[in-house]
């Protein structure tokens, strides 16, 4: 072999060799298809939902602060012992005749035992507990709401890929119909039946329906890659929507979600449990006022030998055991406008009942009219769409029978085309709707 072929096989080899090395390195991360139901979306998302996983963060921070609560009303206690020695360089004092002298080192050892418990302090421990009690729940309610939107995030993306996903195989119907007629035309033009015009109509609409599917495409990997993060799944995976069959549900009057709404939904058993918290507080800041009632016991060690442990003689043993009564009056004039302070804001958790009501009525009727809305929208373009197959079926016919003209054909074509598309659409929206009607009632997780 020449030196010139050896080389270019070598290079050949080399080539190939790094294409391998490519393939292998590549396949580990190639795109996985994946297929989910909705029920099986929601249970991926809430098992991997960062967000939830804080919730639960804070409910425990929650229960730490009730036991710290519960803990204050345990009694108290202190044990210490300690050792000094003492140096006495000048140990003799002269008083006239008569003198006093000191030994020239001492030893001391000092140990204390003491325990102390509050009996009545106008019930603030308690007060204490119930309120940090009714936080816990309040913090639970907070997970249960960051759990419906987290569910109702993971539905909006289902429904909006799979609106991406019907509509693409719309168009691939399109695109495999418009170029059998793209056949047909350029069947017809050979034999002068139509025009180079006729022929150019349907490739533009083919174009047409070729840009729709690339924005279709760049919408798809936009949710996809957002779906993914949501879900925790690798940000490779190629996701696919199962078949949604929507049952065919019945609106219920307004008032019964209104009615579910009242009952079901978080934010007003929170609020509820924020008033029963700001009456406790008021109830914690008028037992300023009242006296306080404690008990405590102390026992003390006091040797002076240099054995820790010495006989008897050597050390002394104090014990003493009281009930102390304190009352700071003076809170019976400066306490009102504490508790004029904590009405206020007992006041202003009320009015925000009043207006998260409001709201939320508000947010239940638009869920309503838009879910009828979409209902009524889905009968009437299935009613559009038999009008449009007809349509095209009688001038498609006419167009065979060179009756009709290509425009004609073509548009017939485009009418049946956005119908399809709006009806597929449709359903998704009412699917959409039913679920964010069901998150204004406080039913979705439900």
């Amino acid at each position: 072999m020449k030196p010139s072929q050896l080389n270019k096989a070598l290079r050949a080899a080399g080539s190939l060799a790094m294409l391998l090395l490519a393939l292998l390195i590549a396949n580990p991360a190639a795109a996985q298809d994946k297929t989910l139901t909705l029920e099986e979306a929601l249970k991926l998302g809430i098992e991997n939902s960062k967000v939830l996983k804080l919730s639960q963060s804070r409910i425990d921070q929650a229960v730490s602060q009730y036991q710290q609560a519960r803990d204050r009303s345990l009694p108290t206690g202190k044990a210490s012992f300690g050792y000094n020695r003492a140096q006495i360089p000048a140990n003799k004092l002269n008083f006239g005749e008569e003198s006093l002298s000191l030994p020239t080192s001492a030893n001391a050892y000092l140990g204390t035992l003491s325990l102390n418990q509050v009996i009545f302090s106008g019930n603030k421990l308690k007060y204490a507990r119930q309120s940090t009690n009714l936080l816990t729940e309040v913090a639970r309610l907070d997970a249960v709401n960051d759990k419906d939107q987290i569910a109702y995030n993971i539905i909006d993306s289902y429904y909006n890929l799979y609106k991406v996903l019907q509509s693409k195989k719309v168009v691939e119907q399109n695109l495999a119909t418009i170029d059998a007629q793209i056949k047909q035309s350029q069947r017809f033009f050979d034999q002068g039946l139509v025009t180079k015009n006729d022929v150019l109509r349907f490739q533009l609409q083919r174009s047409n329906i070729e840009l729709n599917g690339i924005d279709l495409e760049n919408n798809r990997r936009i949710i996809n890659y957002n779906m993914n993060i949501l879900l925790g799944l690798p940000e490779t995976t190629q996701l696919n929507i199962a078949q949604i069959v929507e049952a065919d549900r019945t609106a219920l009057p307004l008032t019964s979600y209104l009615d579910s709404a009242m009952t079901n939904r978080p934010e007003f058993k929170q609020l509820d449990l924020r008033t029963q918290v700001a009456d406790i507080n008021i109830k914690n800041i008028k037992a300023n006022t009242l006296p306080t009632l404690s008990a405590s016991g102390s026992a003390y060690y006091v040797g002076t030998s240099a054995n820790p442990l010495p006989k008897s003689g050597n050390y002394i043993t104090p014990i003493s055991i009281g009930l102390t009564v304190g009352w700071d009056f003076g809170t019976l004039w400066t306490n009102k406008n504490k508790v004029n302070e904590a009405k206020l804001q007992r006041e202003e958790v009320v009015i925000n009942r009043g207006i998260t009501m409001d709201n939320i009525k508000n947010e239940v009727n638009q869920s309503y009219q838009n879910y009828k809305a979409a209902l009524d929208r889905i009968a009437l373009l299935q009613t559009s769409i038999n009008q449009a197959q007809e349509n095209n079926r009688i001038l498609e016919n006419k167009y065979r029978s060179n009756i009709s003209s290509s425009i004609d054909r073509a548009d017939a074509q485009t009418l049946l085309y956005q119908a399809e598309i709006n009806l597929e659409l449709a359903k998704a929206d009412a699917g959409l709707a039913y679920y964010t009607l069901l998150k204004s009632t406080g039913k979705l997780n439900k």
